[in-house]
């Protein structure tokens, strides 16, 4: 089900594709964040993932968290130790999107330099 942002209705539309569910998912900044530092250092704690992703609150990191693993991307592992450990890992249909991600990455990095510049062109026209 998808709502809208604005009405906070459902909107059944917007749910009917599934190529939009999935993007709308993976596209989010701190999903892609998620994935892409788990597919480079394994498993991790909460903790871990809070500190390897740059700018993220526990909030966005649960929330992302919660999301991928109710679609199937991410395991939550509990180990009953003194205090409980949660451990997160991406399941094979993680590690799967994960090499979409690596590669999405690597795209960015070879690329950055040509869309600054890009950017810097637009907005100088604009300001003109």
């Amino acid at each position: 089900m998808d709502t809208d942002q604005v009405s906070g209705k459902w909107d059944a539309t917007k749910g009917a594709c599934p190529t939009r569910q999935v993007l709308g998912r993976i596209g989010d900044t701190w999903t892609m964040l998620v994935i892409s530092t788990l597919e480079a250092q394994g498993t991790l704690r909460s903790g871990q993932l809070k500190s390897a992703i740059e700018g993220i609150t526990q909030k966005m990191l649960t929330q992302s968290l919660r999301h991928l693993e109710r679609d199937g991307v991410v395991r939550r592992d509990v180990v009953p130790t003194v205090p409980v450990t949660v451990t997160y890992t991406l399941t094979p249909l993680g590690l799967s999107l994960g090499l979409a991600v690596a590669t999405m990455r690597t795209w960015a990095y070879q690329h950055m330099d040509e869309i600054v510049a890009a950017r810097n062109e637009y907005d100088e026209a604009r300001e003109t």
